[in-house]
């Protein structure tokens, strides 16, 4: 340093004395000067190009970020440096910048790491690895070093014990603090969503932990469900408005923020066992690439237990609740002494229940659909069935013609057969879900003796309803029976359930599994 600052002021000596106004130099001394500066700088700037492309190709991109790392630690102030700390939980709800931050660092997993976590659901179709515990790993953004880190801390609860909670942390120099927040983490949140698109798998969750992921009160599993709205055997206008819907809920977000209105939609699928229901909500999923979240109310002892599980789901999420009318007594709106559904804490309300679907806490997440389902429209409360709860009611009927031929190109590829017409005929005179369709094609590969052996099950059908009904509506006996042993199942719950002693439920949230 001396050395150069020596040889400065000697330059400066010698400037001066060269543009005093004794000693004025001529212009081609000048320019002399001028071209030799510039040959020389232009030397050195052409060398040092050289120089960085010898070093990329010699040195692998980990390594410099490594050595830059180290050498910047030498001579780097401790006290310059600042930490962000990312809990994987915010209270109840899911920390999204935690899970955006833990995809985008699968992508930064190089060989030179020695902790890495590896996993394989059973339906998953290949080997996720991401960083464990104590990992760190650094990242360069516009020329900024960060750098992160895996840590896990204990804390304890009066009713779990010990929970152990997941915490990212990310370190820079403090002069970098708000470009990182305003403009590093957003590219993160960005990479990580397309990260997720290019590899995403629906998942279905269910309360508990069922070899799969685990996610608070939630496990999952990869749901491999073949159903698409083209393959469906529904009506073919009612399918199209029902895409239709879905393509204009998901493209509002906007339009709901301006009207004052949760991203929210609710659907109720309504008709016959057999008629397509669960595949409905399959193909839902699938089209949109949604999660499912199977909740089952008679798993659920409370209101407040409840609002846990809402808050634990995650946007671009189905919550779906099957059989509705059976899953707990919601048609008495007199439930309770106070009137309206109205309990103590530990029992589940239907005003709790207006309350998860519409009301303040349905505001706690943005594109979110709610799927009923039920067998008997009718026996469900009015309240749950206005617009804001169910918006759109959906009526999967039995088996039409339109429907048949879906269900004639699914399984035996073909569009259009001799016997067509027979089969269309006998549909309009008899009741049949499209299960029972199914099932009459798959007997055989071949397409004649198969469509013969539907068309002798249709007349048999036609035949039995015609003795068992000599007028009016025809009745399938078989439904029937079904339906009967369904409502004394929902008996047997609504009893065990009011039976059944409240037990403390942990709470939601917090208690992660490594």
């Amino acid at each position: 340093m001396k050395l150069l600052f020596s040889a400065f002021q000697i330059t400066q000596k010698k400037v001066s004395k060269m543009f005093s106004l004794k000693n004025i130099p001529s212009t081609s001394s000048i320019l002399s000067t001028y071209t030799t500066f510039t040959a020389s700088a232009m030397l050195i700037r052409s060398m040092a190009t050289e120089v960085q492309a010898i070093i990329n190709q010699l040195i692998p991109e980990q390594l410099r970020n490594l050595l830059l790392s180290k050498l910047g630690g030498l001579y780097s102030n401790p006290s310059s440096q600042m930490t962000l700390l990312i809990n994987d939980y915010d209270g109840y709800s899911i920390n999204e910048l935690y899970e955006a931050s833990h995809t985008y660092l699968q992508t930064k997993i190089t060989p030179s790491m020695k902790r890495l976590k590896v996993s394989k659901a059973p339906r998953d179709k290949k080997v996720i690895v991401n960083i464990h515990k104590g990992q760190k790993v650094v990242d360069m953004y516009e020329g900024i070093q960060v750098k992160w880190e895996m840590t896990c801390v204990d804390t304890k609860d009066d009713e779990q014990g010990k929970v152990e909670i997941r915490v990212l942390e990310l370190s820079f120099h403090n002069k970098f603090m708000e470009t990182v927040i305003n403009s590093y983490l957003p590219y993160v949140t960005e990479r990580s969503k397309a990260i997720k698109e290019e590899n995403k798998a629906v998942k279905l969750f269910s309360l508990g932990n069922f070899c799969g992921d685990y996610d608070g009160a939630w496990g999952s599993t990869n749901l491999d469900h073949p159903a698409t709205f083209d393959k469906l055997a529904m009506d073919p206008a009612v399918k199209k408005e029902l895409v239709d819907d879905l393509d204009r809920f998901v493209r509002r977000r906007d339009y709901y923020k301006r009207v004052g209105k949760a991203w929210k939609r609710g659907y109720l699928l309504y008709g016959p066992p057999g008629t397509g229901k669960s595949s409905l909500i399959a193909a839902i999923a699938n089209y949109l690439k949604f999660d499912i979240y199977d909740l089952e109310l008679t798993s659920v002892s409370s209101n407040s237990q409840l609002r846990g599980l809402l808050v634990s789901t995650r946007n671009r999420s189905m919550l779906v609740i099957e059989d509705i009318d059976c899953s707990i007594e919601l048609q008495n709106r007199q439930a309770g002494p106070g009137g309206y559904g109205q309990g103590t804490n530990d029992e589940l309300t239907l005003s709790g229940l207006l309350n998860f679907i519409d009301g303040l806490w349905s505001s706690c997440g943005d594109e979110r659909i709610i799927v009923f389902t039920t067998n008997h429209k009718e026996k469900i409360d009015p309240a749950l069935l206005r617009p804001g709860r169910m918006d759109m009611h959906i009526h999967m009927s039995y088996c039409t013609p339109s429907a048949f031929r879906v269900l004639g190109s699914n399984y035996l590829c073909i569009t259009n057969h001799d016997l067509f017409n027979e089969i269309d005929q006998l549909m309009l005179e008899v009741e049949v879900t499209p299960a029972q369709v199914a099932e009459e094609l798959m007997k055989s590969e071949d397409t004649d003796i198969a469509l013969q052996g539907l068309i002798n099950f249709l007349r048999d059908r036609k035949l039995k309803s015609e003795n068992c009904n000599s007028g009016g509506r025809e009745a399938d006996l078989e439904e029937q029976n079904e339906s009967k042993a369904r409502e004394r199942v929902c008996a047997i719950d609504k009893i065990g359930k009011i039976n059944k002693k409240p037990k403390r439920k942990r709470k939601y949230g917090n208690k992660r599994k490594n």
